[in-house]
């Protein structure tokens, strides 16, 4: 399955493009993973936007709306592919007229690193995010987590929604139950199962899609950011996927750990100190005040 010119969906990302281009600003493109929608972002987009950015959260090819309306239609996630899905990003900020930063989490944040390869960043963070062929660690908690998608291999073509007990292992286990139940009924939704079987396949496959340019001249700093009790993408992942990007001689490369957080960070009560921590960081390199062609 596709992103057509005539899907809503493309249709609604072509429009944030245009936002942003209109205002003359820095864009901050964000990139949601598995199990999230772009409306995961809306808070990180205002604090962004106050901070002088142009705030972008594009879709996966044929996100819906709202968590609703994705738990009512599953199906529409089912059959997207890393690569088709790093295209799809790529493609739309390269219709950006200026080079923007580019915030990804989970699966988001592999296609953050793709897209910081590919040169289309001015400075990029990565916060838990999905490993790529090179990187070995494969700790229990992590292989429990995907283990929801991988048990099965017809899952390989399906979309896959999470339980509430996979849902708190998998993201909310550093939350109490009352907010992971208001993080699950506000946030989750179904997902496609092949980008997991991509992600595990990845070292032994030489073609895989999986895969980050970590030496590319153009890459723009980076800072990747891991949540001490991530279940999903634990600290053993995130370092592994340092290790390979800090080899970068053209561009500063940094990895932080935020205490106590699990892999709902972007979402949960903190999200503020993890959106501070990566604006923090991108204001470093990156002037959001600056004049286009400056």
């Amino acid at each position: 399955m596709s992103t057509t010119s005539s899907s809503p969906s493309y249709a609604r990302d072509l429009a944030e493009i245009e936002h942003a281009n209109a205002t003359g600003r820095i864009p901050a493109v964000f990139i949601h993973g598995l199990w999230l929608l772009p409306t995961s972002w809306e808070r990180w987009a205002a604090v962004f936007d106050e901070a002088g950015f142009a705030p972008v959260m594009p879709g996966w090819p044929d996100d819906p709306e709202t968590a609703g309306e994705a738990n009512a239609h599953p199906e529409v996630f089912a059959g997207k592919s890393v690569g088709q899905v790093a295209d799809h990003f790529c493609d739309l900020i390269g219709r950006l007229e200026r080079k923007p930063v580019v915030v990804g989490h989970s699966f988001g944040g592999l296609v953050a690193q793709i897209s910081a390869g590919r040169g289309l960043a001015q400075a990029s963070v990565a916060i838990d995010p999905a490993p790529f062929r090179g990187v070995l660690p494969l700790p229990l908690s992590s292989l429990r987590a995907a283990s929801v998608v991988l048990g099965n291999p017809a899952n390989y073509h399906r979309a896959v929604p999470l339980t509430f007990d996979q849902f708190r292992y998998s993201f909310a286990n550093a939350v109490s139950e009352e907010e992971a139940r208001e993080l699950y009924d506000t946030f989750a939704v179904p997902a496609p199962g092949e980008p997991l079987f991509q992600a595990a396949a990845a070292n032994i496959n030489p073609w895989t899609e999986v895969k980050v340019d970590t030496t590319a001249a153009d890459r723009g700093p980076l800072l990747i950011i891991s949540g001490e009790k991530d279940n999903t993408v634990p600290w053993a992942i995130a370092n592994a996927s340092y290790k390979k990007q800090v080899q970068n001689e053209h561009a500063v490369t940094e990895i932080t750990e935020i205490p106590g957080r699990g892999h709902a960070l972007t979402i949960d009560h903190g999200w503020r100190e993890v959106a501070d921590t990566a604006l923090t960081f991108i204001r470093r390199f990156v002037d959001p005040a600056a004049e286009s062609g400056s």
